[in-house]
């Protein structure tokens, strides 16, 4: 799963680094620490012979929707269902890249710390990122909706991130993580005329060996925060700072 991720990137930026082009206009690029769902996200996509970086909803519209926000809001699409008709035309034609600088995940813990047999959990935030500072390239889906009832609809861009399971040291914290795409598979993924074949969904070992695991503060759980201090560690009480410290050295 990934329901919450932090980026720093700027789209003049991005359109440097892949041979792109800034479609995103005058607007200057703005870090988000605590990126929800339903929220203008950079994406790159592939497009009349050229990467484009544009901004789109996160929250996939399929182009048969009666509304936008008529129903749960798509924001993962799970690699093993990918095949669904919500999800199925967009992994056929229209794939992305949505560029982060790492997500948050949640665990649930023993609440007081290791070693309480209260019986209890609660739900602990992780940020997990590369250690060396690099941007992540995760893969994704995107669509095109057009209000039909009225005249001259505006399109509605929609994205969403693809997730698979977990694999190495990220299943650890979650079951699910974003399929973590390297350099070398972007061009492929971009590509429409790339087959939609299992292939493209394969996880990269190597894509994501880097990645730190550190535990934050509970600050991330509401989405009025949003600073660069939600990336920052926090050990948590005594007993829980044991646990949060052996998973930061993962």
């Amino acid at each position: 799963m990934c329901g919450r991720y932090a980026t720093t990137a700027d789209p003049a930026t991005l359109a440097t680094d892949l041979d792109a082009i800034d479609e995103v206009g005058e607007e200057p690029g703005r870090p988000d620490f605590n990126v929800a769902p339903t929220t203008e996200v950079l994406t790159v996509l592939h497009r009349h012979d050229a990467h484009r970086v544009r901004r789109m909803r996160w929250g996939l519209v399929p182009p048969w929707s009666r509304k936008v926000g008529g129903g749960p809001v798509l924001f993962n699409a799970r690699a093993d269902s990918i095949d669904k008709p919500a999800f199925r035309n967009a992994f056929t034609h229209t794939r992305c890249l949505v560029p982060m600088d790492g997500w948050f995940e949640w665990k649930n813990e023993p609440t007081g710390g290791q070693g309480r047999a209260s019986g209890r959990t609660e739900k602990i935030p992780y940020y997990l990122s590369p250690q060396d500072g690099s941007r992540l390239y995760v893969a994704g889906l995107w669509s095109v909706w057009h209000d039909r009832s009225v005249r001259d609809p505006a399109p509605v861009l929609s994205c969403a991130i693809v997730t698979v399971d977990s694999a190495a040291q990220l299943a650890d914290v979650h079951d699910r993580m974003p399929l973590v795409l390297p350099r070398d598979r972007w061009d492929a993924w971009l590509d429409p005329r790339q087959p939609a074949s299992a292939d493209l969904l394969t996880v990269s070992t190597e894509a994501i060996a880097d990645i730190g695991i550190v535990r934050v503060s509970t600050r991330v759980n509401s989405v009025r925060n949003n600073g660069p201090e939600l990336l920052e560690h926090d050990p948590g009480t005594p007993d829980e700072a044991r646990t949060g410290e052996q998973l930061s050295l993962l």
